[in-house]
């Protein structure tokens, strides 16, 4: 390997000062068009990488964001891989499946789905905003080492709510910027990114109501740690008390936002009869019951209405589609972004609130047939 270009030598081929070439990189507007295509084709014709790490030296910056999620996956549980063996020639180069036959047909990772579509509209921010990603996922992980280890290499973190406790979190604030992702503010200092939650589950769930009439109602929530969860079922429980309902009647069940947690959970329903609706607090859970559903003969929405929360796309290939509550899941990990940029500039501003708009999204899957009684 030959030795690496350095700024020394990009400024002496172009003539140029290392000041120069480092405003070329990183402001090129600032630099006359003459000056900066001279530096740009040195840069290209040496091949040279700016140094990450001097750079940070210099201004005390890593130019690297965090993204902390709690870990919902099991590591034990993934399938074995080993991936010399796979490199081999006579490696088989594909297997044939019946759906049935698999345990979980739709894989083991759909608590991941919300997430996946979070870390998306991060990591595009990121680069549009000149930030490398750098993700953490607190799978195992009781003394929080790895949040810890991951504020020491970043210049702001971004962690979902509730997936670091309050006295660690707090610690952080004090080195870096925090934005928290998701529930609701809870009089602290930090900057949040979040969605109204327990307004659009109260509108979804009146719009239940306006269907099943006197009919037995089922609430699947989510897990008790959950900040969303929570205020998924504070929506539902303000609408069924406005409606002059008992919430003593409805049978609340729980999950972990998994859709194998809503399977369990709806196999547990049927046997203590169906429900007029179930009204899940994701979709993942929502697409479990709709299996079990199915698999019982039950009909949906004939026999029961069912809904979720997310707007995954799985939610709209379902039979039948799922009525839901779409999230800007994308959004959320952008405007994340954008927020903890924002507060590196301005470290004295007052914290924010950034509240991204929900819809909600009727399908048929709550819909009641005309000819049935509500």
């Amino acid at each position: 390997m030959s030795k690496a270009a350095t700024v020394y030598d990009v400024a002496d081929r172009a003539g140029v000062s290392i000041a120069t070439v480092s405003r070329v990189l990183r402001s090129p507007d600032a630099v006359r068009p003459v000056t900066r295509e001279r530096v740009l084709d040195a840069v290209t014709a040496l091949g040279y990488v700016p140094s990450g790490s001097a750079r940070g030296l210099a201004e005390r910056r890593t130019g690297v964001l965090g993204l902390y999620f709690p870990g919902f996956d099991a590591a034990e549980d993934a399938p074995p891989l080993d991936a010399f063996s796979a490199a081999e020639e006579d490696a088989p180069p594909f297997a044939i499946v019946r759906e049935e036959d698999e345990d979980d047909p739709v894989g083991g990772h759909t608590s991941m789905l919300f997430l996946d579509e979070v870390l998306r509209g991060a990591e595009l921010e990121a680069w549009k905003q000149g930030f490398v990603l750098m993700v953490g996922v607190g799978r195992d992980d009781p003394d929080r080492s790895t949040v810890r280890d991951m504020a020491g290499r970043v210049d702001g973190l971004m962690v979902l709510a509730s997936s670091v406790p309050d006295d660690v979190l707090a610690r952080l604030a004090r080195r870096i910027p925090v934005v928290v992702l998701s529930g609701p503010p809870r009089g602290d200092h930090y900057d949040h990114v979040t969605v109204s939650n327990a307004e659009a589950m109260a509108e979804l769930t009146r719009h239940v109501l306006t269907q099943v009439g006197d009919g037995r109602l089922a609430f699947l929530a989510g897990p008790g740690d959950s900040p969303d969860g929570l205020q998924r079922w504070d929506g539902f429980a303000a609408a069924v008390a406005g409606a002059g309902r008992s919430l003593d009647d409805v049978t609340v069940l729980r999950g972990d936002f998994t859709r194998a947690s809503g399977r369990r959970a709806a196999e547990g329903l049927l046997a203590v009869g169906t429900p007029a609706a179930l009204i899940s607090a994701n979709d993942q859970m929502a697409l479990g019951a709709l299996d079990v559903f199915r698999g019982a003969g039950i009909r949906v929405p004939e026999d029961v209405l069912v809904t979720g929360f997310d707007g995954i796309e799985a939610a709209a290939l379902s039979h039948p589609p799922l009525t839901t509550i779409r999230q800007p899941m994308i959004d959320l990990g952008r405007a994340a972004v954008q927020v903890l940029a924002r507060r590196l500039e301005r470290a004295e501003a007052e914290p924010v609130v950034a509240r991204l708009p929900l819809q909600i999204l009727l399908r048929e899957s709550s819909q009641r047939p005309p000819d049935l009684p509500g």
